[in-house]
């Protein structure tokens, strides 16, 4: 049975502080309000409603659809005020900002500093192909900023696509709206359908092993971004690629069109075995700042880290002696 929408809370509705003026998003794991705080200063809100375990058709209270559901929807709850946590500590000019989470009509909220411009999907759809190598490198770069300090802060994005970068009026990248707490959520519980974006998800996010996770799935997503940035589509979806790789190169598709060291890390990021991948978004940031040809040595490392890791892994299990 398909999950039915969820009714948002009213124009005018006073949430704690907070006046909201309107919904602006929407996802299968939460809205997302346009409103004012006691200085009539604009916010953004997030509130956790997931479609799949709670249904709010009038009021403002959010009950769980079901008895069983009630118990998931709990956990999930948790996984979303504990990233909001996480997040409140990240001050980072291309991190959005939080600046306050709470609990009330029984779920969370998280706030936001509202900022205005568009995403990366709609300057896409905009430009239609005739996106400069000079901009994808320099708002991805910017962008990998703000993924470094998150990843230093033991946290995973775990959903990054154009519709979640944001351009700000003053050209400059923002990394929205945060999967962590979804991917968890759907992972940890099997009666959840998992929430991927097919062709920006990475391989291991298919997957029920939290460990295969790390830094490289995110890169995924970035490989996957810039990709879009040239062709106007995502990639074939990773789950896809598995049982039957399409996927053209991007050094095969554009070369004569962009520089071979950008497809060539286009492509690097987009390696199915997740061990092939750059391990590092310092590697990636480093290589858009760097015209060159991606180094083939740091390739060969990362080649010869697979291989000792396999090996590392056999010995733990007994596989080999």
């Amino acid at each position: 049975m398909a999950s039915q929408p969820n009714q948002a809370l009213p124009h005018g509705y006073q949430l704690l502080n907070y006046r909201i003026d309107k919904q602006i998003s929407s996802g299968g794991f939460s809205l997302v309000y346009l409103a004012y705080d006691e200085n009539e200063l604009p916010v953004a809100i997030k509130e956790y409603l997931p479609c799949a375990l709670v249904l709010r058709e009038s009021g403002a209270l959010v009950q769980a659809s079901s008895a069983e559901n009630l118990n998931v929807f709990r956990y999930g709850m948790k996984c979303f005020f504990e990233e909001g946590l996480a997040l409140a500590r990240i001050g980072h000019p291309n991190v959005v900002r939080v600046t306050n989470f709470f609990r009330a009509n029984e779920t969370v909220y998280l706030v936001m500093q509202y900022e205005r411009g568009r995403t990366l999907q709609d300057y896409i759809l905009h430009r239609k192909k005739e996106i400069r190598e000079y901009f994808i490198r320099r708002i991805f770069a910017e962008m990998l900023g703000g993924l470094r300090e998150v990843h230093a802060h033991k946290i995973l994005h775990l959903d990054i696509k154009p519709s979640n970068i944001y351009i700000r009026l003053d050209g400059s990248p923002l990394l929205l709206d945060f999967g962590a707490a979804r991917q968890t959520l759907t992972q940890e519980k099997s009666s959840l359908n998992p929430m991927y974006t097919p062709g920006f998800a990475a391989p291991e996010q298919y997957g029920h092993d939290r460990d295969a996770l790390g830094p490289w799935t995110d890169i995924y997503g970035v490989g996957a971004s810039m990709f879009a940035c040239l062709s106007g589509f995502a990639p074939q979806a990773a789950n896809m690629r598995l049982e039957q790789d399409k996927q053209e190169s991007a050094r095969k598709l554009w070369s004569g069109h962009h520089s071979e060291h950008l497809l060539e890390l286009i492509d690097w990021c987009l390696k199915l075995d997740p061990l092939e991948r750059p391990q590092s978004v310092f590697v990636v940031q480093k290589a858009l700042l760097e015209k060159d040809k991606v180094p083939e040595v740091t390739q060969k490392k990362f080649s010869l880290l697979h291989t000792i890791r396999n090996k590392f892994s056999k010995l733990k299990t007994g596989g080999e002696r």
